[in-house]
């Protein structure tokens, strides 16, 4: 009986010494190069939990992923469109903000988007723009919007992102039609500006565009706005103008979805990001604009001066919502166009 009792007691401490030795751990799913290294090894390093960091190329498929219920993520970064997409058919799992203090550094401006408007679900991470990048120092006509980008002098010169929908939004904008009311009708009069301009497209980048003009490859293009305020601190040749038709603006996000298994760690992880000595370190590897104010402060007065990152008084800045399964109607659209 006691080496029964011994035996039983052994196994218990057993099990406690295992479930002690075992790693709190936080499954994230976000964009590439979004988040530094240092950041994740300082969350690490401070709370004992590691990060497995899995990425996508573009929220169509991390939606594709998280509807169809593959993948065990903790933590997620959508941009605005695809967070309204996740709220609507009940994929995220609303926040605790009391676990969230540093919510208080975002800055107003982000706050209440159609996405979320009461904020439940989402934080606000990362914003920016999508704009026109000119090699000032080749390019010599004036360029303000898409139809002074798209001119045949320009052929071969351009490099623009492999991004379906924003490219047709360009010729909606340019048509003067919504670029959120996506009707046969609209693709139809967009359809003949669109088949002009991929004619004279060198090359459909969304990772890196800014590298094919650094290069020198091409000399204009329509970029993230991140990547054309890390090119105007390479060069101050490079400058970004925000098309007089109009500009999109987005919003990405931190969302948590509703089956995820580690919950907690998903909120530290993100009240850390939240924090603005942190946050300070995204924006200095990354600089598109930051919603959190304290981290702001921190920033320098040329990185504040980057009319990329933050470009005071811009105007026609217009987000996108999600447009179903006229998304599909645009790859097809695209398909056609850029296969001629």
């Amino acid at each position: 009986m006691k080496s029964f009792r011994h035996s039983v007691l052994a196994a218990v401490a057993l099990a406690a010494a295992l479930a002690g030795s075992a790693k709190e751990e936080l499954n994230l799913f976000g964009w590439s190069e979004y988040i530094p290294q240092e950041v994740i090894d300082g969350f690490t390093k401070e709370t004992g939990i590691a990060v497995n960091f899995e990425t996508f190329a573009s929220n169509e498929e991390m939606l594709a992923k998280l509807i169809a219920g593959g993948g065990n993520y903790d933590l997620i970064q959508p941009s605005d469109y695809a967070a309204e997409v996740l709220v609507r058919q009940k994929l995220l799992a609303k926040l605790d903000k009391k676990l969230l203090p540093n919510l208080r550094h975002i800055a107003p401006e982000f706050t209440g988007w159609p996405h979320d408007p009461a904020g439940d679900y989402t934080v606000p991470y990362m914003g920016g723009t999508v704009g026109i990048v000119i090699n000032t120092e080749v390019v010599k006509t004036p360029v303000k919007g898409f139809k002074d980008l798209f001119h045949p002098q320009f052929k071969n010169r351009l490099v623009v992102p492999n991004d379906n929908r924003e490219i047709v939004s360009w010729a909606l904008r340019t048509l003067g039609l919504p670029i959120n009311e996506i009707t046969p009708a609209a693709l139809a009069r967009a359809r003949p500006l669109v088949a002009e301009w991929v004619q004279l497209v060198k090359l459909y980048d969304s990772d890196s565009p800014k590298t094919a003009l650094l290069n020198g490859d091409v000399d204009l293009g329509i970029v993230w706005s991140g990547e054309a305020a890390q090119l105007w601190n390479e060069d101050k040749k490079f400058r970004y103008v925000l098309p007089e038709e109009g500009a999109h603006q987005w919003l990405d996000l931190l969302a948590i979805p509703a089956v995820a298994r580690n919950p907690a760690a998903a909120h530290r992880f993100i009240d850390y990001l939240l924090r603005p000595e942190v946050s300070k370190l995204i924006s200095d590897a990354f600089p598109y604009t930051n919603p959190n104010l304290g981290a702001r402060k921190l920033l320098t007065p040329e990185q504040l001066a980057n009319y990329a990152s933050y470009p005071e008084g811009a105007t026609k800045l217009e987000a996108f919502r999600d447009i179903g399964k006229a998304a599909s109607e645009i790859d097809r659209m695209m398909t056609d166009l850029r296969s001629q």
